[in-house]
């Protein structure tokens, strides 16, 4: 009994003490693998101890996502780390929790020769989400790589990944720039099931972070994505914490369940095969890292985007206040 009475103790020192329940606790992220460990806190149960009420809402592009942010629709927001500085020197009420995406876009094409962005000069390349970070980050890796995207490419814009992935499989492109889980769903549906009776053989080729290690001589992951407070709960220590453990916690089990994983997210989002979402948990560069360890490498982002759209990041360097801490 005294051992039981120690036990609780000593996790109650070690957990910061949590105000009253939450009413309602919503949170949101796209059809990518940064909202997998958000269904699964949404799942498991994960934040029932701090909300009497959790749950997930889907944002289906970048401007769905601004709008959510601007009107307090989401507590707890996936998104790119580009957005979520500009909705800050914007004047929205957040701060960046984590960086938890390092690692999710290839090109997928039909040709199984392509190594470098240097080897798609003239060839047509679909892409998601004009002027948002997929295709930010292509056109900053293809002029490091010397190339005029108005002469040397051919950019087809479409509104969303799967956009993208379905042009490929009805072979109405050859190469389009894709994120995970998309890439694994159109390597699944070219490869097996009705589709693979028309569409092309298709491999995962270009490898942006590779591009970007090599180009930049960095190391091969971008700082992508992550996940955002907002409104009032962004200045709770003890609430900021317990969500970006609970986060951590739910990516490394999804990692470790990658099947089951597959089938809670295909539940959520059902644009998404629960196959898909397991075979991309193998590939995908997602770690969990407190947003004030990742300021160097999200600010070294943010400088080349400043220098090539000053707009991208909302003209300025977020300040120190834009990182939430690393814990209390």
């Amino acid at each position: 009994m005294i051992r039981r009475l120690l036990l609780i103790v000593l996790l109650a020192a070690a957990t910061p003490a949590l105000a009253g329940k939450l009413p309602r606790l919503v949170l949101a992220g796209p059809s990518s693998s940064v909202s997998n460990p958000l269904i699964h806190m949404v799942e498991s149960g994960a934040l029932a101890d701090i909300a009497e009420q959790v749950e997930f809402v889907a944002w289906r592009d970048p401007d769905q996502l601004r709008l959510m942010a601007l009107n307090r629709q989401a507590d707890v927001l996936a998104m790119p780390v580009n957005v979520a500085a500009n909705l800050y020197n914007r004047g929205a009420s957040l701060r960046l929790l984590n960086v938890s995406t390092w690692g999710l876009l290839w090109l997928v094409s039909r040709d199984p020769q392509l190594n470098s962005i240097g080897d798609l000069r003239g060839k047509e390349i679909a892409l998601p989400f004009r002027g948002d970070m997929p295709d930010i980050l292509f056109g900053l890796l293809a002029e490091r790589e010397g190339l005029d995207l108005r002469k040397d490419l051919r950019l087809r814009y479409v509104a969303t990944p799967i956009d993208a992935m379905q042009l490929l499989l009805m072979r109405r492109t050859d190469h389009a720039l894709l994120a995970e889980p998309a890439i694994s769903m159109a390597l699944r549906k070219a490869a097996e099931g009705p589709l693979s009776l028309v569409a092309p053989e298709l491999h995962r080729s270009v490898d942006l972070q590779r591009e970007w290690g090599r180009l930049l001589q960095r190391e091969a992951r971008i700082p992508q994505a992550g996940i955002a407070l907002m409104a009032s709960i962004k200045d709770d220590p003890a609430l900021a914490a317990h969500i970006a453990r609970a986060y951590a916690d739910s990516l490394q089990w999804c990692h470790a369940h990658a099947d089951a994983c597959g089938q809670l997210v295909a539940r959520h989002l059902p644009m998404l095969s629960a196959e898909a979402v397991a075979d991309s948990l193998a590939v995908a560069q997602m770690q969990a890292v407190p947003a004030a360890e990742a300021r160097a490498e999200v600010e070294f982002l943010f400088e080349r985007l400043l220098e090539k759209n000053p707009a991208l990041v909302g003209g300025k360097l977020p300040p120190a206040d834009f990182y939430a801490p690393a814990g209390p």
